[in-house]
């Protein structure tokens, strides 16, 4: 069924969309709509401006991702708001090109973003929502000086540092997460330091550390995989950030999921080998090369157990997986590289009482992206960068944000607009028989994943 949507500007006609936080996704979102008058919308952001992770943006670090999988070339090539136009508006695209980069540096990426969001329409920032509800046919937003009604609503804030429970006593000027590292490291003026966590993230703030020691004495970079590994980036590998993969990875049950998922971990959360490679170099020539006090440890398969304050210090109680042996760590500062995590965000309100969330604490979604939840279907209620574990590993990453987007632009109006149809695939994920399988008996959360 089509929906037919009017450009009515009345006082009390509502938006056909409001969105809730601008980061990539919900910018992502307002580009597409650009090219869709019918369809009003409007973005609001608490923030004064747009800002990318702007704590983890240490020198050197790089995109994890092509730059052509930006903010709509995988969908809408001809869009004013590609990457490459970025380029072409700062006239550096030779430039750019004569680098010959392996990898986008990340702060270019980060201006590229925030140029978007200062041309783009509809968004609306320096305003917090401070309260959703629901009434009659529609959502309403209130803010400080007033509120905005609207049909549908698609959450965009983000993912939220995660920090796990031995840690979450001691946070402040000396433990940390990394989303606050380049704030905090070049202040930390400590002898001791570490580094929890083996992934991207963590190697960024050993890099950046052992790039300048300062006053450190030993850094300890500890892991709970079995080694410090490179992401998997062949082209197979990368197959699992594509529309079609999406489309075989949501007719899987909750167990194969969890399977899936866990297989094609390093696929996203591993180390790139530019990391790897400066990380290994620098120890080389700090141990052969340049004379140094510096005693760096890396120490994969270790489990933090307990934190505990020793006078202005830690001790980290940690189990060796390895062996199975107890050891103590001592540490006059503490930086946690441990990931981020969805959470619904606090606007909410009484609406996230009739949101279905499966055990992990994310919204179960259908596949267009909408949350289950116990209000009318005429209004939807829209997730981006929430669907880890029904949509696969891809959703928490920028490949699939441009197909994302247009997926939702294509729910809202009912029909195809852009042409999100998976493209032929290379590996033939699913096989014959579990795609002729009903809907219903392959569903994500049908083996015990759901839970109120």
């Amino acid at each position: 069924m089509t929906v037919a949507f009017t450009r009515r500007d009345a006082l009390n006609e509502p938006l056909d969309l409001a969105g809730i936080g601008i980061g990539p996704s919900n910018l992502s979102l307002a580009c597409l709509l650009e090219s869709v008058p019918e369809v009003r919308s409007r973005f609001f952001e608490r923030r004064g401006a747009f800002d990318w992770h702007p704590g983890m943006m240490m020198p050197g670090v790089e995109l994890q991702s092509s730059f052509l999988k930006d903010l709509v070339t995988p969908v809408l090539p001809t869009s004013r708001w590609s990457f490459v136009s970025y380029l072409v508006a700062h006239k550096r695209l030779y430039a750019f090109l004569n680098a010959n980069y392996e990898a986008v540096p990340r702060q270019e990426f980060a201006r590229y973003l925030a140029w978007v969001a200062q041309g783009v329409d509809g968004l609306r920032f320096s305003t917090e929502i401070r309260d959703v509800e629901h009434r009659d046919d529609r959502f309403v937003l209130r803010f400080d000086n007033g509120q905005e009604d609207a049909r549908n609503l698609v959450i965009g804030t983000g993912s939220l540092p995660f920090v796990p429970d031995w840690a979450k006593p001691f946070l402040g000027a000396n433990c940390f997460h990394n989303s606050e590292a380049k704030s905090r490291l070049g202040n930390l003026g400590a002898a001791r330091i570490v580094v929890v966590g083996g992934g991207q993230s963590g190697g960024e703030v050993v890099e950046a550390l052992l790039g300048d020691p300062g006053s450190i004495k030993e850094l300890t970079w500890i892991s709970r995989r079995h080694n410090f590994e490179p992401i998997n980036d062949t082209p197979f590998s990368n197959q699992v950030f594509s529309p079609e993969y999406v489309q075989a990875y949501l007719k899987l049950g909750g167990e194969q999921k969890q399977a899936a998922l866990k297989n094609s971990i390093l696929t996203s959360d591993g180390l790139s080998i530019s990391t790897i490679h400066s990380i290994y170099r620098r120890l080389y020539a700090l141990r052969y090369l340049e004379p140094s006090m510096l005693n760096a440890s890396l120490a994969p398969n270790r489990d933090v157990i307990q934190m505990e304050r020793n006078g202005n210090a830690y001790r980290l109680i940690v189990r060796n997986q390895f062996d199975g042996g107890i050891e103590v760590l001592h540490a006059d500062a503490v930086v946690l590289a441990t990931g981020y995590r969805f959470r619904l965000p606090d606007a909410l309100g009484s609406l996230g009482e009739r949101i279905t969330l499966d055990r992990n604490g994310y919204p179960i979604l259908n596949d267009d992206y909408t949350m289950q939840w116990t209000g009318p279907r005429a209004n939807r209620l829209f997730a981006q960068n929430a669907g880890r574990y029904s949509h696969g590993i891809a959703d928490s990453q920028l490949s699939l944000m441009a197909w994302r987007s247009a997926t939702i632009v294509n729910t809202l109006l009912g029909r195809q607009h852009f042409d999100a149809e998976p493209d032929n695939a290379q590996l033939a994920w699913a096989s014959e028989t579990a795609s002729a399988m009903p809907h219903q008996l392959r569903a994500g959360y049908s083996d015990g994943m759901l839970s109120s």
